[in-house]
């Protein structure tokens, strides 16, 4: 068995706003392992400035990897322990030779037989872009649509508040994800002006780390709040454990490159449905090899929300894609 990898910088076709900033561009390493003429690719989705392994060694623990690729699952996954993303990507690789072609979990999906249910994503940005970009995602047939929010609450809650006059909880469900972007008091009053407006939902609301403070809003909130961020660099299963007994959130989202991959979402699946949490899995930013994976995945955890996946549209240089979008039914290409 061998293995090599490559540097690729996904650029965006138009600078995408979050509360970190606007992205202009994604970088990503992609994995290949050769065994017996047989090829499988893997993506190592580092996400700079939010990955629990964005740090300066991670080029030589890919190298690492990829010296040492003939060596023990379990061994690897113990070095590979605090590198996440680099984790994910060997799992998909490995698959990937396993099945073959565009493969990572046969399944109804990968025979095009069944679809994926997912929500479209509105990207921060002036109010007539906001709104632009909702248009656009209730023309497609979209039931369920996601705002990134935090930068500019009033104008944001402006927009919330005019799609809700307009169409109520039963015909569009309404999420936002503030990556953090509120003090604790900010958060208190957004969350009741949520519920007012029957919001399922809202993402993180205050930075990651804040555990005490976290688990208060959780308790008190009259709108249902997702752990995000806070998953992020809890590589312990105890420790992770801890956390949902701790903060007690209602949903936690799961993000199979911040998290170690698909063992990692495993583990964290379970605890949530042992303590009665809902989850769903979004991608962040990946390429479509990445994203083929996750939507494989997604579809074998049988979850029946709307799940926060990506369509690759994003970028202007994103490899083939093996996905395709009707509507809010994200299908497998044959």
């Amino acid at each position: 068995m061998k293995a090599e990898y490559f540097r690729y910088l996904l650029e965006f076709k138009r600078p995408s706003g979050t509360s970190r900033g606007v992205l202009h561009e994604k970088e990503t390493f992609i994995l290949e392992i050769s065994e017996n003429e047989k090829k499988g690719v893997g993506e190592c989705a580092v996400f700079r400035g939010l990955s629990f392994d964005d740090r300066p060694d991670y080029e030589e623990k890919l190298q690492w990897l990829c010296e040492n690729i003939q060596q023990d699952y379990e061994v690897l996954k113990a070095y590979l322990k605090d590198f996440p993303s680099i984790w994910f990507g060997y799992e998909q690789a490995l698959l990937n030779l396993k099945h073959g072609g565009n493969i990572y979990f046969p399944s109804e999906f990968t025979q095009g037989v069944s679809p994926i249910i997912i929500n479209g994503l509105i990207w921060m940005g002036s109010v007539d872009y906001m709104e632009e970009q909702i248009r656009d995602k209730l023309d497609q047939g979209f039931h369920c649509i996601k705002l990134k929010i935090g930068v500019d609450w009033k104008s944001e809650y402006e927009v919330l508040k005019k799609l809700r006059q307009k169409f109520s909880k039963e015909i569009l469900e309404l999420r936002v994800d503030a990556n953090g972007g509120f003090s604790k008091d900010e958060a208190e009053t957004v969350l009741q002006q949520l519920a007012d407006l029957q919001i399922h939902s809202i993402e993180q609301p205050i930075k990651a780390g804040n555990i005490a403070d976290m688990a208060e809003l959780c308790s008190e909130t009259p709108t249902p709040i997702a752990l995000d961020e806070e998953l992020i660099g809890i590589t312990d299963f105890n420790e992770k454990k801890k956390l949902l007994e701790i903060i007690k959130p209602q949903y936690i989202i799961l993000k199979p490159a911040l998290i170690g991959g698909f063992a990692g979402s495993d583990e964290w699946i379970s605890l949530a449905e042992s303590q009665k949490i809902g989850w769903w899995i979004t991608s962040a930013l990946e390429s479509n090899i990445g994203l083929n994976a996750i939507a494989q995945y997604t579809f074998t955890k049988k979850s029946p929300m709307p799940q926060g996946l990506g369509t690759g549209a994003l970028f202007v240089n994103n490899f083939e894609s093996h996905l395709d979008l009707q509507g809010e039914m994200l299908w497998f290409k044959i």
